[in-house]
């Protein structure tokens, strides 16, 4: 019997499907980090949710597919090989703190070391009014207005595309009361409101780097990722009107990738507080109104 007929025949099992994807997914060098960070993980994202099981340790692994099933699996784990699109695409769905929100193209893959902080956030006590800029799917917005049960949350996006995406996320929550979306650059949709927090994942991808990358982040739109030369354009106008949009005792917490050794040279008067995370180190600033009224 051929080698590969003999294979098909082993394909019965979720458990059988999960190393057959994570298998494929090695050989073809794909690229990870729009959820999940290695193949055995991808593979197990995109074949649970076909299958519509939990994607936890709870899921039947010994499960036996029926051939419409198989069918599904096979499909989608050749898709994601051949077109190299994150596997948020092709599900039209990603997670954040175990929340689900829709994704297609038109916003980035969520992903934010915020929603990590968020969730255990001791920096500010019940903030009553939250903005969210650059919020993209809304996906922070959402996960704040859950967070903070008492805030009203103001949401702004540049694009078109990925506000009608948010909207779409912020009525499958059945949250419209209190996430409210804005379009228009940063601060200017909101000129004149003050707010007890501001959170913000901005495009922060320096402009070498936007080169480098592979064929699954240029799927995502390129003015959610590029910031300029060195990736900093749209954190700098944050730090620079920030201050006007925060009431007394609030805050700004603040995504920059890599860009921490450059904000501290070229801000050394402000003191960064640098938030890490079980992924992620330096990567997540807090500033207070003080500070950043302090310093400037």
């Amino acid at each position: 019997m051929p080698k590969n007929q003999k294979q098909k025949n082993k394909l019965l099992t979720v458990s059988d499907f999960l190393r057959y994807g994570a298998e494929r997914f090695s050989k073809a060098r794909l690229s990870y980090g729009h959820g999940t960070d290695n193949a055995l993980d991808e593979a197990a994202w995109l074949v649970l949710e076909t299958l519509h099981l939990p994607v936890d340790e709870n899921a039947p692994l010994n499960k036996r597919l029926t051939s419409v099933e198989i069918t599904a699996v096979k499909a989608i784990i050749e898709k994601r090989i051949k077109t190299r699109k994150p596997a948020a695409y092709l599900l039209k769905k990603a997670y954040i703190q175990g929340l689900p929100f829709y994704v297609d193209e038109r916003v980035i893959v969520p992903r934010s070391f915020i929603g990590d902080l968020l969730c255990d956030f001791d920096l500010m006590r019940n903030p009553k009014t939250v903005l969210d800029l650059c919020t993209g799917s809304g996906c922070l917005a959402i996960l704040a207005a859950y967070v903070f049960s008492q805030a009203q949350v103001d949401a702004v996006e540049l694009s078109s595309e990925a506000l009608a995406v948010a909207k779409r996320n912020v009525r499958s929550h059945g949250i419209i009361n209190r996430v409210h979306l804005f379009k228009g650059d940063l601060f200017k949709p909101v000129k004149g409101r003050k707010y007890d927090l501001i959170i913000t994942n901005p495009p922060y991808v320096d402009a070498k780097a936007m080169k480098r990358l592979p064929p699954e982040y240029r799927h995502e739109p390129k003015m959610a990722l590029a910031s300029g030369k060195d990736g900093l354009d749209l954190v700098r106008r944050i730090l620079k009107e920030a201050t006007a949009h925060l009431k007394p005792n609030s805050g700004l917490l603040c995504e920059v990738g890599r860009g921490r050794k450059l904000l501290e040279k070229e801000y050394s008067r402000l003191p960064f507080l640098w938030l890490d995370t079980e992924m992620s180190e330096g990567e997540v600033f807090w500033l207070t109104r003080k500070q950043l009224v302090a310093k400037s």
